[in-house]
């Protein structure tokens, strides 16, 4: 089983990079970094009933497994460029295998990803990948450079995936799509587009930067307490979809928006003035961005009202599929 899924992958990734000197086939793989890069690594493990639901497809499952770890890349600027990946199966299961190939695959080719090696046991369904990926020295986007008056900006829409989530748990599982609203909220649930066209558009211009896996307030939480600043949201600006509009009032967006997480959207800290060029360069990006906030002094994440008043905030952070 795990030479048939690692071949199957590895074929359909293939020619994508030639920078792979050794790859799958031998005990390690042989990269080529570039003169001037640095080597970016991350990794991700999702296990079933904890980080995606029983039953979840197999295409979507290879896809966001790979996905999350290249929103990692993309959160610190880098190009990726190879993945490994380790699949645990409760069976032998030819027809799971050839349907996660075909959704971690078709993600790897759009971004340029080679797998160059991996392993398969039997047990508990669960799956990790390792990507890496390059970036030039000393332009990576680190947790830690937000200053006090930068302005605080996020990629996309917020809430999306836990509307989805929401929607499922009510409705019970084996339940399909019941409107194009909730089709499109658990597309994002369950393939995230990872933003890395966005991330490299960055490099130059952001101070500090996360992506939003565990809500808005955590994951901000994580930049203020890594730069010893504080932040404060206008909760007027948080940007939400239409769909996610559709199906759920104002107070539940918000919510959903502060401390839902798995959105995978970039949220960054970058200079007051410098708005307009980094409106211009994502929208070239192909990347929706909204202003949403302000570092400032201090130590608090605080969400603001349309008058400037401190308003109460849900739990902050992603609460896993367990009950």
């Amino acid at each position: 089983m795990e030479f048939d899924l690692i071949e199957t992958i590895r074929v359909r990734t293939q020619g994508v990079r030639p920078d792979v000197v050794l790859g799958v086939g031998d005990d390690a793989a042989l990269l080529d970094v570039p003169a001037g890069q640095r080597l970016v690594a991350c990794t991700d493990t999702m296990v079933e009933g904890v980080h995606f639901l029983p039953g979840t497809a197999p295409g979507d499952l290879g896809w966001k497994s790979l996905a999350v770890n290249l929103s990692d890349l993309a959160a610190m600027g880098a190009e990726p460029a190879w993945a490994l990946l380790a699949l645990t199966l409760p069976t032998a299961d030819a027809r799971f295998v050839e349907r996660f190939a075909d959704g971690f695959a078709e993600l790897a080719r759009a971004h340029g990803v080679a797998l160059v090696g991996g392993d398969t046991t039997q047990g508990p369904l669960s799956v990790t990948v390792t990507a890496l990926g390059t970036l030039p020295i000393g332009e990576s986007l680190p947790r830690a450079g937000a200053c006090a008056g930068d302005a605080i900006f996020v990629t996309g829409t917020l809430g999306d995936a836990v509307g989805a989530l929401r929607l499922l748990r009510s409705r019970g599982p084996g339940t399909g799509e019941r409107n194009p609203p909730e089709v499109a909220l658990r597309a994002r649930l369950n393939r995230p587009e990872p933003r890395v066209a966005a991330g490299l558009a960055l490099r130059a211009l952001a101070n500090a930067c996360i992506d939003v896996s565990d809500g808005l307030l955590a994951d901000l939480g994580h930049v203020c307490a890594a730069s010893g600043v504080g932040a404060e949201i206008d909760m007027e600006a948080l940007p939400f979809s239409a769909e996610l509009r559709a199906a759920f009032d104002e107070a539940a967006c918000r919510e959903f928006a502060l401390s839902g997480g798995d959105d995978y959207e970039l949220c960054f800290t970058a200079p007051a003035q410098r708005q307009a060029e980094i409106e211009a360069r994502l929208t070239n990006a192909g990347c929706r961005v909204t202003r949403i906030g302000c570092i400032v002094a201090g130590t608090s994440v605080r969400a603001l009202d349309a008058n400037g008043n401190a308003i109460a905030t849900p739990h902050a952070g992603w609460e896993h599929f367990t009950p």
